[in-house]
């Protein structure tokens, strides 16, 4: 049995509804000049929610055939692929730089944005709506108000010049940004 026109542009209403809110996210990483952006935060969100749309028209129209006692299909495999496919976005975000013989990593916290608009984009795709933007409420509140919060507690930022030794060796050498 194929799927009507309805069920396809529900489909669709969920893709939407998953591209907006990760955009929302995507835009918060953009404005902060963050290796992956509004775009590419729309498109794992809205590619998410394709991906489990699709599946759950494929294991409805299964359940309607005659031959679903013969084939069995489990959605929660869709939503191991989509983890699996953000993961290796997500990884591509993070770099190591090699810094006076310490690493230092970057990246981690959009990488961890893209697997919360994979989910959210999952929960849209699902049909779950006010999951979804619940949950992009509470990313959004983690990524701009809790940063807010850990910059004003932290003060500015201390770093030293490439020609200056390393924090703590010499303090009246190092200068504010």
């Amino acid at each position: 049995m194929d799927a009507t026109i309805p069920q396809q542009l529900d489909v669709l209403a969920g893709m939407a509804i998953a591209m907006l809110l990760g955009g929302l996210i995507g835009y918060e990483r953009e404005l902060k000049q963050r290796p992956a952006g509004f775009r590419t935060h729309m498109l794992v969100a809205g590619a998410s929610a394709l991906l489990v749309g699709v599946g759950r028209l494929t294991v409805e129209a299964q359940a309607a055939s005659p031959a679903s006692a013969i084939m069995q299909v489990d959605p929660l495999r869709l939503v191991e692929a989509v983890i699996a496919g953000v993961a290796f976005i997500g990884a591509g975000t993070i770099f190591g730089e090699s810094r006076r013989g310490g690493e230092t990593i970057s990246g981690i916290t959009t990488a961890a944005s893209l697997l919360t608009v994979a989910v959210i984009g999952v929960a849209a795709g699902l049909d779950y709506y006010l999951v979804a933007a619940a949950a992009t409420g509470l990313a959004l509140f983690v990524l701009v108000a809790l940063s807010w919060w850990e910059r004003r507690r932290a003060g500015p930022p201390v770093h030293a010049t490439p020609d200056e030794p390393p924090r703590g060796e010499d303090p009246g050498r190092l200068r504010r940004r």
